[in-house]
């Protein structure tokens, strides 16, 4: 098991000025840190990946489709395409900062609505365009996993067995799904249930509190979590995910209108503690 935790609680997009808040959270005793890859170029992340590797850290990724133009979903093959770009670029920087996993919700932009679930030909189009990325992510040394949210963020995956079977349906063993416990909180009638189910397709786990706050401050299980994870096999990221205020943007597509913990130093520093104690 390794340990991590989202920098999307301080900026979308790491510069110097936030690598002093990674050497804390490094010297908090985390294995690594989430990037945010909502901007930036190959060079600004290979450099990052070099200081990261000066922390002893490791890290992962986590991406968005950041507007029509580049959707998976979409009928309109030019933003199909415009997808697969994304998909590259975002791989291209995990690959120059040395990131294990290239995950997030990269399969249609956040809170835009249909009015209905998912359609057959949505899921075969973006199917194809999550096939090619794997395959390009696996040539790079990068899993995929992709995240289902909750219904009030997205509509195309919304639970775990949503997930599972797109999943399924893109058959590339390099593109799974991850698990956490936020939508799942919302989500699913047994959070803890599904764990054991989907363990073949779990390759990432963020630890988010019901609140988005400070882990074990809210009513998620998190002993009986963590021990579903460990008794199912899972030994990847466990990466602590948390909103504030501090991105608009960011705060406005989560809904967080309020601060949910006394600061981010307690975020990452209770949290990491729970995380030790629980596994």
């Amino acid at each position: 098991m390794k340990t991590g935790f989202n920098l999307l609680l301080w900026t979308g997009f790491v510069e110097d000025e936030h690598l002093p808040t990674i050497e804390a959270i490094a010297k908090a005793g985390y294995d690594g840190v989430e990037i945010p890859l909502f901007a930036g170029d190959v060079d600004h992340y290979t450099k990052l990946g070099q200081f990261l590797k000066d922390q002893n850290l490791g890290c992962t990724a986590v991406t968005v489709i950041p507007d029509e133009e580049h959707s998976p979903i979409s009928p309109d093959p030019a933003h199909r395409a415009g997808a697969s770009d994304h998909l590259k670029w975002a791989i291209d920087c995990c690959r120059a900062m040395g990131a294990e996993t290239l995950l997030g919700p990269y399969h249609q932009p956040l809170g835009v609505f249909s009015g209905v679930g998912p359609t057959e030909d949505e899921k075969a189009h973006a199917a194809d365009v999550h096939r090619t990325a794997a395959q390009y992510a696996q040539d790079a040394g990068v899993v995929l996993a992709i995240e289902y949210l909750n219904r009030f963020e997205c509509y195309f995956l919304t639970t775990m067995a949503d997930a599972v079977d797109y999943v399924k349906r893109v058959d590339h063993p390099n593109f799974g799904t991850m698990y956490d416990t936020f939508h799942a909180n919302i989500e699913e009638k047994d959070p803890v249930g599904i764990i054991a189910p989907a363990i073949q397709q779990i390759n990432h786990v963020h630890i988010s509190e019901n609140d988005r706050g400070t882990p074990g401050k809210g009513h998620v299980d998190f002993p009986a979590t963590l021990a579903a994870l460990k008794a199912a096999g899972y030994d990847g990221w466990l990466t602590i995910e948390a909103f504030g205020r501090a991105l608009p943007d960011l705060a406005a597509a989560t809904r967080v209108w309020r601060d949910f913990f006394p600061s981010r130093e307690e975020v990452y520093l209770e949290g990491i503690k729970l995380l030790k104690e629980l596994w």
